[in-house]
């Protein structure tokens, strides 16, 4: 079975319950920094999922696209977004064949997208691109530590973040913030405990 294929029946599995996998509650880093969204900007959600995060920010007034490879996750952010009366362009789409288009959004979320490393540079190359002018880059991610805390995210080391890997895979943008940290993360029954994650801000020139 194609790798694609693999990850798209993983996370249908995974999704495919009544709980929300991940909680219904925006990630506390995107929560803290999507003040530097433009008002009302165009912002893209990568890997989506469930749809916290799109809901979190179309209640904010933002006009939000979530993209996701699982028909499942999807599914739990129409009725996430129904619940709480707002709406939201989903698109599913496996990331090594969706385009962001050039100069597009406002701002580009990408909370917990972890990816095989040569799509993950491709992945963020298209990011850069397709930032308009100001436009801004939230990420979190978990760093190889992480595979010491076994508290949530892939058990694979590639697939794992670094600031210095994302300070040169994001060249062209102003880094705001960009650290490694430990902190504690509590998301649904999927993320809980310690956590070793690296966090980035950074805008378009």
């Amino acid at each position: 079975m194609p790798e694609t294929e693999y990850e798209s029946a993983f996370w249908n599995e995974r999704y495919n319950r009544a709980e929300f996998v991940y909680g219904t509650e925006p990630n506390d880093f995107l929560r803290a920094e999507a003040g530097r969204i433009k008002p009302a900007g165009r912002v893209l959600c990568l890997a989506e999922g469930e749809g916290r995060n799109a809901v979190y920010l179309a209640r904010q007034g933002f006009q939000v696209t979530g993209v996701d490879g699982s028909q499942e996750g999807l599914k739990k952010l129409d009725k996430l977004a129904a619940e709480n009366k707002v709406t939201i362009e989903t698109v599913c789409a496996d990331l090594a064949d969706f385009d962001m288009g050039v100069a597009q959004w406002d701002a580009i979320v990408s909370v917990w997208c972890h990816l095989p490393q040569p799509l993950r540079r491709q992945v963020h190359a298209q990011c850069v691109r397709a930032l308009k002018h100001s436009g801004v880059l939230l990420l979190e991610a978990y760093t190889p530590h992480q595979l010491q805390f076994k508290t949530g995210g892939p058990q694979v080391v590639e697939m794992m973040m670094t600031a210095d890997a994302l300070r040169e895979e994001f060249s062209g943008l102003e880094f705001l913030l960009l650290h490694e940290i430990e902190r504690e993360i509590h998301e649904g029954p999927g993320h809980g405990g310690k956590s070793a994650v690296v966090q980035v801000v950074a805008r378009k020139p």
